[in-house]
Formats: C-alpha cells, structure tokens, sequence
C-alpha cells in the first residue's frame, strides 16, 4: 500500500465538477499569463492551510453535508488548489494581486480552523500547547540550518530568499509535528512512507531517549534543504518553473505540517 490511509474518493458527480473546476480555472489563468514570482508562493501558503483545515473539518465530523466529499483526502488538496486559482484570477483584477490572494486565503484559512477551535472548545478537547511547542520548536531549527546554509552557500539564500526558508520551515514543521504527535500524543502515521522511516527510528538504540520521530525530522529537513538548493538556480533562470517547484515543495510539507497541528489543538489522539 502506497496511499495514505483514510484516502477516498468521493462519488462521480462531485470529482466531474472539481475536474472541471480545475479545467476551467486553469484557462482562465493561462489567459491572463500572470506571473508566478517568490511573492505568489508567499501569497498561496494561507490556502495550503486551509486546505488542512478543511480536511480537519471532515475529520472531526463538522464538514457541511453536501460539501463533506469535497474535503476527504486526497479529494480536498484538488478542492483547494480550484479554490485558490479562482482567487488568483479575481485577485488579478487588482494591482497589488498577491495581497489579495493572501488576504483572501487567510480569510479562508481562518474559517475552518475557527468552526474546528469553536466546536472543540464546546466538546472541551481544545488543547493547543503541544501544536504552540512544535511550532516555536520548527522555527528555532528552521532559522538555524537557514544561517548554516547562508554562510555555505549565500547565492543560493540570495535567489531563493524567504520563500526558500518558507519551504524549509514547512518541512521541518511537518517532522516535528510528526514526532510530537508519534512520540508524545501516541498518534498514528498514515502515509506508509513516513511510517517506514518512523519504524526505523523505533528500532534503533536511540528509541529509548529520543523516542522514534527524530530520524524522520533529519529526513525531511535535509530532504528539504537539499531541494531548495537543487532549484536555486532554476528560480533564477526560469522563474516560473523554479517558483512553481518551490510551490510544489512548499505544500507537500506545510500542507500535512499544519493538518497535524490543527488535529492536535482541537481533536485529541486521533491519527495523523
């Protein structure tokens, strides 16, 4: 098994109109040929948090009825990515685009994880301060290997800027939210990826005082160091290919990395 556990995919009507909300969004972006810049990827990273949001919605059992589909795994990544490029189109009408394409993806961001915080603190299961720890713990480990990676390779810093940092954190968020929640919530790993380096980890003589998450943190972290610095060129020559990969690496890691914090805040113990 390859997928994660819990994907589904939801009935032929729903996937048809997110196929062709895409299809559609999609030429209406080609036709306006805008430009994907370090700025766009800082503008899009609100929507990768709603998409967790969402998805922590249908989780819990609070997702609206006859839009739940829409917010299962993998279906809800599609859902977001239509969301966010018919916002880039409309926010196109303005000048200052990217403003408005993060304003209107933190308005997004901030409704799912609301409706989650309002319907925990009813249920009386809120309970942030590991999701705070591992966020100020990620921050800390980011802005170092950042300051190591500018002192050994400052023309990479310098053309990727902190949209790469951004990138970085995001993965290294994903490990430690990842570790926080294996190792002290008692949470399960659903990607068998991860799982497999989350075993590893168990196995080795380390287990005992560092627990079995740390090796999978090293990994995505240097996973994601490596990559930024592989693109920087990229970003340099094509800006649209780099920024659009430097897109790509950003939300594979901040997506599943702010899922496992709203998850751990609001529903207790229920699975990565």
């Amino acid at each position: 098994m390859v997928l994660p556990a819990g994907t589904t995919l939801p009935p032929l009507p729903y996937l048809l109109g997110v196929l062709g909300g895409g299809i559609a969004v999609a030429v209406a972006l080609s036709q306006r040929d805008l430009a994907l810049e370090t700025r766009t990827v800082f503008a899009l990273t609100p929507w990768m948090v709603a998409g967790s949001g969402l998805y922590v919605l249908y989780q819990i059992g609070v997702a609206p009825g006859p839009a739940k589909p829409l917010f299962s795994s993998p279906t809800v990544y599609a859902t977001t990515a239509v969301l966010a490029g018919a916002a880039w189109v409309f926010a196109s009408r303005f000048e200052a685009t990217n403003w408005w394409l993060a304003g209107i993806g933190s308005l997004a961001a901030a409704v799912p994880i609301l409706v989650a915080v309002a319907r925990a603190l009813e249920a009386g299961t809120f309970s942030p301060a590991w999701s705070l720890f591992g966020v100020l713990v990620a921050l800390a480990i980011t802005v170092g290997l950042w300051r190591v990676l500018a002192r050994y390779q400052p023309v990479t810093v310098a053309r990727l800027g902190d949209a790469g940092a951004i990138a970085v954190l995001a993965h290294v968020l994903d490990g430690v939210s990842t570790a926080i929640g294996v190792d002290v919530l008692q949470f399960g790993e659903q990607t068998p990826l991860s799982a497999l380096l989350l075993d590893i980890g168990a196995a080795l003589p380390t287990a005992p005082y560092l627990g079995s998450g740390w090796l999978f943190l090293v990994v995505k972290a240097m996973l994601a160091l490596g990559l930024v610095w592989l693109i920087a060129d990229t970003v340099h020559e094509d800006p649209r290919l780099g920024n659009g990969l430097l897109l790509l690496i950003t939300a594979v890691g901040l997506g599943p990395a702010t899922h496992n914090l709203i998850l751990f805040a609001v529903a207790g113990p229920a699975g990565l």
